[in-house]
């Protein structure tokens, strides 16, 4: 009796189951019922409007221009000089002498007549093909009186056209449309937008473009955004017959006109307008653009952040993007060069590039405020390894909202302070130390014995770019900036402020360039040179003799040999 009683029990809520997801169902029909019925309403309302419209105005014929006449051409669509539509109407047309036109598309100019909108123009290129031409318009601004106006290509001069006819339309909807167009010019190299769809859009700060071009021989495209004075213009790259931006809004809240240009046929680094669209930022915030220079486009590069200048961040700022393969020394560019600066003070930082692509950080060091940031490509043509030779690319400003300046404890270029092997080797030096005198000692000790001088570095100028305390812990060898380099690291690891010191040192009159150290032990710049501690060089060969005579060393004896310039970041 209990198992019939399941049983019925199953069999009950099996029917309730499938009569809730049947009524559900139903219910589901019935809304989209519901709302077909409600937009059929709807136009009913329109399509009534449109037919009351008509009645009390007086339709009269379209009038032609006389070149009617001469290419014998005729509006198939519309008839009348003013008439009523909704939302939409089709124009269409046909031209006998096609053959003799110096152009291939039909040119719509529809311009809205009230008065806050008065001349602004959107325009259409449509196709003449065996002499038909048919396109379907919208309108937008929605319900208001339009005028439209209808060219054709000239017979007898190339880029110009002659008025066909001109008529009034009165729209009785309120619905806005913008219909995307292409110019003719677009057209024929088959751009193609392919995430949007009308003519009007929103963004929030950024806006994504994302296209095709069928023309193989397009390699780039130009953007540009504009809002009322402001003007803004980039070059980006057409990949494969595609690109790809995120287009920043830069000037605020409100409508921004963003159009693609494409290459001049005939005119070198000239561009022609392909196809605009409007883009309402939603966002209240300005941005300054990125200022870019020759080398951007000449050396292949791509930024994909920043895409504005002016962004706010703490400590830490990403630089991302890619090099196109094809680009001059794409190859031989294995790092760019990112220099910041906040007032007089000034750090050099790399970012490696890997497979044509970099994606990387460096930090904002001397504390809060505005630094001006360039990225720059090295200049591979100069053979002189002893500085670092590099030309700009682009220039950005940022906004540091850190509240400490920790200049002397993050990582730097050629200081990874950060490493594990560093920190490791940090603490294990400094182990049994107590004060922050003993901890500079040791790492000063430990640097001069382990790493030995590499002569023919110095006299070949054999300088690297990635030259660094990692390079020199792993080979136990290097000349001067090398031992700072691990030295510094080693002191900013064990959390104690350092920096790299460059100048000129010698015995004589006659001085080398030169780097060593400073550490701040008890509120003072304690001073050390690792080199000139781990010995020196007889004949062109290093003589390993540790000495302490060059941690914290007497002043006035040290100026004598040691000339110092400035700290370097």
């Amino acid at each position: 009796m209990e198992v019939k009683m399941k049983l019925i029990k199953i069999i009950i809520v099996a029917l309730l189951s499938f009569t809730i997801i049947f009524t559900t169902a139903c219910s589901k029909n019935e809304n989209a019922a519901t709302t077909e019925k409600q937009e059929k309403k709807e136009q009913d309302k329109y399509e009534k409007l449109v037919k009351e419209k008509n009645d009390e105005l007086e339709l009269e014929p379209l009038e032609f221009t006389s070149y009617r006449e001469e290419i014998k051409a005729t509006i198939t669509n519309p008839e009348y000089k003013l008439f009523a539509v909704n939302h939409e109407l089709e124009i269409s047309g046909h031209v006998d002498k096609y053959h003799e036109l110096k152009g291939n598309y039909a040119w719509i100019k529809v311009n809205a007549l009230d008065e806050i909108n008065q001349n602004e123009i959107h325009h259409y290129y449509i196709p003449i093909n065996d002499g038909d031409f048919k396109e379907k318009i919208h309108f937008y601004h929605g319900d208001g009186q339009y005028s439209i106006q209808v060219m054709l290509p000239a017979t007898d001069k190339e880029n110009y056209f002659y008025e066909l006819t001109s008529f009034e339309v009165i729209n009785v909807n309120p619905k806005e449309k913008r219909d995307l167009t292409y110019s003719p010019i677009a057209q024929e190299a088959g751009l193609i937008l392919d995430n949007i769809k009308d003519g009007f859009n929103t963004g929030d700060k950024l806006f994504s473009l994302n296209g095709k071009i069928k023309n193989t021989n397009i390699d780039e495209i130009m953007i540009e955004v504009k809002k009322e004075t402001d003007q803004w213009q980039h070059v980006i790259p057409v990949k494969d017959g595609a690109f790809s931006h995120e287009i920043p809004l830069f000037f605020g809240k409100g409508v921004h006109e963003v159009s693609v240009l494409l290459p001049d046929k005939e005119k070198k680094n000239n561009y022609q307008y392909g196809t605009t669209l409007l883009v309402d930022n939603e966002s209240s915030e300005k941005f300054e653009p990125i200022e870019y220079h020759v080398n951007y486009k000449e050396r292949g590069i791509t930024l994909e952040s920043p895409i504005f200048s002016g962004e706010k961040t703490e400590t830490t700022y990403q630089i991302k993007g890619q090099i196109d393969p094809d680009a001059p020394y794409a190859k031989e560019t294995t790092h760019l060069y990112i220099k910041s600066k906040k007032g007089d003070d000034e750090a050099l930082d790399i970012i490696p590039i890997k497979d044509y692509t970099f994606d990387d950080s460096f930090f904002l060091r001397f504390g809060p405020g505005t630094y001006e940031v360039t990225i720059n490509v090295p200049e591979l043509t100069i053979k002189d390894d002893s500085y670092f030779h590099f030309s700009s690319i682009a220039v950005f400003s940022i906004e540091n909202t850190v509240t400490e300046d920790n200049r002397d404890l993050l990582p730097s270029r050629g200081i990874q302070s950060d490493a594990p092997s560093i920190i490791s080797l940090a603490n294990e030096i400094t182990k049994d130390k107590q004060t922050d005198r003993e901890k500079a000692l040791a790492i000063y000790e430990y640097t001069a014995k382990n790493v030995s001088y590499d002569v023919s570095k110095f006299k070949n100028k054999e300088f690297s770019w990635d030259d660094s305390a990692l390079k020199t812990l792993e080979t136990k060898t290097g000349v001067c900036q090398d031992y700072a380099y691990l030295a510094v690291a080693l002191l900013r690891a064990s959390n104690m402020e350092a920096r790299y010191v460059t100048g000129e040192a010698g015995d004589g009159p006659l001085k080398e360039d030169h780097a060593w150290v400073e550490v701040l032990v008890d509120g003072n710049w304690l001073t050390m040179d690792p080199t000139w501690g781990a010995g020196y060089v007889d004949n062109d060969t290093f003589v390993a003799k540790y000495t302490e005579e060059y941690f914290d060393p007497d002043k006035s004896k040290f100026n004598e040999t040691h000339v110092r310039n400035k700290e370097e970041y």
